[in-house]
C-alpha cells in the first residue's frame, strides 16, 4: 500500500532555490503550496514565477515572514514546511519556528542554510550568540534537516569560473591560490531533487544531509583541465594568492551526524560537472 505524501510549505518560493524546490515538490506529487506576499502579485517577475506555480498545481496561500497570523494559518495546512528565504534573513526563522510551534502539526523543518552551516559560520558572522539561539530553538521546535550544499552557478563558483556571462571562457582564466583547493559542485535542480527525497525519509530525522556527488568534487584546476580538453585548447592562466580569497572557497569538513545525499538516493541522476561543461562546447 502506497504511502500518502506529506503537503509540503515552501516559504521563499519565488526566490532563486525557492523556485526550484517548488517545482521538484509538485513534479513529485506532494501537495505542494507556496506562500507568497501580496506585493508580488504585482511584481513583473515574480508574477510570471507564481503563474508557473500554478500550472503545476501548486497551492498558493498569501502570508508574509513577518505576519504571524499569516504564517500560522499556512502551516496548518501542511506535514513538512521548507524555508528558502534568502541568507541575509536566516536568522528571521526563529519567527517560522515560533509559527510551527503554534501550530502542532508539522512533522519536520527545513530551514534554508542551503550552503552553509549556522555553527561553522558564526566565527565569520559576528554574531555567535544569535546563530546559538537559532540552533538551539529549531532543535527544540521541530526536527531539524539541514542541506550542505554549493552551486554549479549562480553563486560565487559561476563569477570565478564561468564569469558575469556564466559562459566558460575561452581564452583566459583567472585560479584562486594553488588553484588546488576542492569543491563540491552541484546544479540547483539536483539540490531541489535531493530535499524532496527526505521529507519522508526516516533516515534523514535530526541529521543533517550533505549533498557532494562523487563524479562533482573538483579543485579548480581540475575543472580548468576537464573544460581545456573540451574546447581543444589552454586558458591563460592568472593566479591571484589573497589568502583571504582561497579560504572562502574551500569545503570545510563535514562534521556532526548527517547523511550523504548521494549515497542514501544514489538513483537520483545528478548532473556531472562533465556534463554540465559539455553544454558550452
Amino acid at each position: 500500500m502506497a504511502t500518502e505524501k506529506s503537503k509540503i510549505l515552501v516559504i521563499g518560493g519565488t526566490g532563486y532555490m525557492g523556485e526550484f524546490i517548488v517545482e521538484r515538490s509538485a513534479k513529485a506529487s506532494n501537495p505542494t503550496f507556496a506562500l507568497v506576499r501580496e506585493a508580488s502579485l504585482s511584481d513583473p517577475v515574480k508574477s510570471k514565477t507564481i503563474q508557473s506555480f500554478k500550472d503545476l498545481g501548486v497551492t498558493i496561500l498569501h502570508g508574509d515572514l513577518n505576519d504571524h497570523d499569516s504564517l500560522v494559518k499556512a502551516i496548518k495546512q501542511v506535514d513538512v514546511v521548507i524555508s528558502t528565504i534568502g541568507h541575509k534573513q536566516m536568522l528571521d526563522q526563529t519567527k517560522i519556528i515560533s509559527a510551527i510551534k503554534e501550530a502542532g502539526n508539522v512533522r519536520r523543518f527545513l530551514p534554508a542554510e542551503f550552503g552553509t552551516d549556522a555553527e561553522r559560520t558564526s566565527a565569520r558572522s559576528g554574531e555567535p550568540l544569535k546563530l546559538k539561539e537559532y540552533h538551539t530553538l529549531t532543535l527544540l521546535a521541530i526536527a531539524l534537516a539541514q542541506f550542505e550544499s554549493g552551486f554549479i552557478s549562480h553563486t560565487r563558483d559561476k563569477d570565478i569560473l564561468f564569469g558575469k556571462e556564466n559562459v566558460p571562457p575561452r581564452d583566459k582564466v583567472t585560479i584562486l591560490g594553488d588553484g588546488n583547493a576542492k569543491e563540491s559542485f552541484k546544479k540547483e535542480e539536483d539540490i531541489a531533487a535531493y530535499t524532496i527525497r527526505t521529507v519522508d525519509d526516516p533516515r534523514t530525522m535530526n541529521k543533517t544531509l550533505y549533498i557532494s556527488p562523487p563524479n562533482n568534487t573538483l579543485s579548480m584546476n581540475e575543472m580548468v583541465s576537464l573544460w581545456e580538453k573540451k574546447i581543444g585548447k589552454s586558458l591563460e592562466k592568472t593566479h591571484i594568492s589573497e589568502e583571504q580569497i582561497l579560504k572562502s572557497i574551500q569545503v570545510d569538513k563535514p562534521c556532526g551526524v548527517g547523511e550523504e545525499a548521494s549515497e542514501l538516493y544514489p538513483d537520483v541522476k545528478y548532473t556531472s560537472i562533465d556534463e554540465y561543461l559539455s553544454q558550452f562546447t
